[in-house]
């Protein structure tokens, strides 16, 4: 199959002067392709390259065919209806021109006749049958934006549609509808993203990395398998390297030494004089030959050991890996930490958000909380922090909470880390605070960055280096997705901390994958429909 995207010895260089890629080629065809990589590896970027948003600095970039992308939801422009979004006004316009008589030449050159049925089809299959093309797009929620943008493709019928964090800010039914348009799509897909269970769905992966590009047939569960098992091999390929390596130059030394020992006593038999002259040359030509060919093999074998070593060494990527414990919290086990009796909650104007919501807390123990879009998991998070109490019923807060929201609002931009830190533990020095940085990867001049200048991943990092390195230990932490911005080695790092973290959770999530890891087992829906205040 002819690929739809080629990239040929594709370079490029962040405006930094960092070289992201170097000789990247790769072709993207009718497969579907997770493309996974660290915050910072180039993921977005390859995408700009690829849709020609950026030139790179080397290399060329073939496109055949149409190419689709499917963009986050964003506020939409003032005026737009549903037809702006799916981008069909203009044929819809020409169509009407011709069904009235008024069309061009260029018109019926130019018409799609199909493009109503293709409409009401694509609509249909994402759930928005019967939704008039000319409501306000600004009326539409989250959701039937992400759908809206489904349909917007397959109005289109791309050869190959370009994702780019595709689930990010989506409750479960978007997440879902994501994976279902994609395990129905008849193209290729290039998929940027951290969702593992989208990933899982995927033909191969593609991992970025300081090593380049590296490609694994089939999804998320057998990347992740093989991944393990290579980063194991080359790190004991590196060990055995390097112990052989060392092993090579201390033979070398003993050789070394060996035959300054025979130089310095054959000096002394001819300063004794009691051999003659003919037999001490004769041995000091054979110790000679000897000490050369044993010198030219011992710097063979550490050549030949030092290429090996350096075989090694590129085989293993050198990162710094975010790797933290969390301090214990002393939360006894029979502690009451919050309890909701009958809580009922509307902000003012609005619908009634929590009706008669109960539930408790006891202990160490942790509770997912579920719901769509506009059911009441941030206000429930606010209500259990104390930012604002309940219409009606009662909570009982029985240790302090920290709440860690995905947008990281505690940290103020125009400060830096450091300062972030000191203003949020004001017990701890800077030199505490400093090594609670360096454990989130803000090693050095890193803690000195403005918080206003990071990126989401880094954002949220630095906001868990402050909220989980506190000087007080918390007993209850609330997440609110915390995986949205993480990549997956990070998010590997949050869910073996928090695992073994012996606290409380509340955590809003919609990655099950992180739910199961921290062994959850309550859950909380907030599914139930909206009733009016009062």
């Amino acid at each position: 199959m002819i690929p739809f995207i080629t990239l040929d010895g594709l370079s490029w260089r962040a405006p930094d002067g960092r070289t992201l890629f170097e000789n990247l080629t790769l072709s993207f065809g009718g497969e579907r392709t997770g493309v996974v990589g660290r915050n910072g590896c180039g993921k977005t970027t390859l995408l700009k390259l690829m849709l020609g948003e950026l030139e790179p600095a080397a290399g060329v970039v073939t496109r055949r065919g149409r190419i689709g992308l499917l963009r986050q939801a964003q506020a939409a422009p003032e005026g737009a209806v549903l037809e702006d979004l799916l981008g069909v006004a203009e044929g819809l316009e020409r169509l009407d021109r011709i069904e009235s008589g008024e069309g061009s030449g260029e018109d019926f050159d130019l018409a799609d006749w199909d493009l109503a049925a293709r409409i009401e089809a694509a609509l249909a299959e994402v759930g928005l049958e019967g939704l008039s093309l000319d409501r306000p797009a600004a009326s539409l929620s989250g959701g039937q934006r992400t759908r809206t943008e489904i349909a917007r493709l397959l109005i289109a019928r791309p050869d190959l549609i370009l994702l780019d964090e595709p689930t990010n800010n989506l409750d479960g039914g978007g997440r879902a509808l994501v994976a279902e348009a994609l395990a129905a799509w008849p193209g290729g897909a290039v998929v940027v993203s951290h969702d593992r269970t989208l990933l899982k769905g995927m033909d191969r992966i593609v991992e970025l990395s300081g090593l380049g590009a590296r490609v694994y047939g089939g999804g998320w569960d057998l990347y992740a398998e093989r991944k393990e098992a290579e980063e194991g091999a080359a790190v004991l390929a590196l060990d055995s390297a390097e112990r052989e390596a060392r092993r090579v130059d201390r033979a070398l030394q003993q050789t070394r030494e060996r035959k300054a020992r025979s130089d310095a006593a054959g000096r002394r038999a001819r300063a004794r004089g009691d051999a003659p002259k003919m037999l001490l040359d004769a041995r000091a030509d054979r110790a000679e030959a000897t000490g050369a060919r044993q010198s030219r093999l011992a710097e063979r074998l550490r050549d030949q050991a030092q290429a090996d070593l350096s075989a090694a060494q590129a085989r293993v990527e050198r990162i710094r890996r975010l790797d933290f414990e969390l301090p214990p919290s002393g939360l006894a086990e029979g502690k009451l930490v919050l309890a909701f009796e009958q809580v009922s909650f509307a902000w003012p104007g609005g619908p009634r958000i929590l009706d008669q919501l109960s539930f408790r807390l006891t202990g160490p123990q942790r509770l997912a909380v579920a719901g769509g879009n506009g059911r009441g998991k941030t206000t429930l998070i606010r209500l259990a922090e104390g930012q604002v109490e309940p219409d009606a019923g009662r909570i009982v807060r029985g240790v302090p909470a920290v709440v860690l929201d995905q947008q990281a609002a505690l940290l103020q931009g125009d400060l830096s880390l450091i300062d972030n830190f000191r203003r949020l533990n004001p017990g701890l020095g800077d030199n505490a605070a400093h090594a609670a940085l360096a454990r989130f990867l803000f090693r050095n001049a890193a803690a000195l960055k403005l918080a206003r200048d990071l990126s989401g991943g880094e954002r949220l990092r630095a906001a868990l280096a402050c909220v989980l390195m506190a000087e007080r230990p918390p007993q209850l932490i609330i997440l609110d997705e915390p995986t949205n911005h993480l990549d997956l080695d990070s998010i590997a790092a949050v869910e073996a901390a928090l695992a073994a973290y012996d606290g409380a959770l509340i955590v809003v999530s919609h990655d099950e994958a992180f739910l199961d890891a921290l062994g959850v087992k309550q859950r909380l829906p907030l599914d139930s429909p909206l009733k009016p205040a009062g």
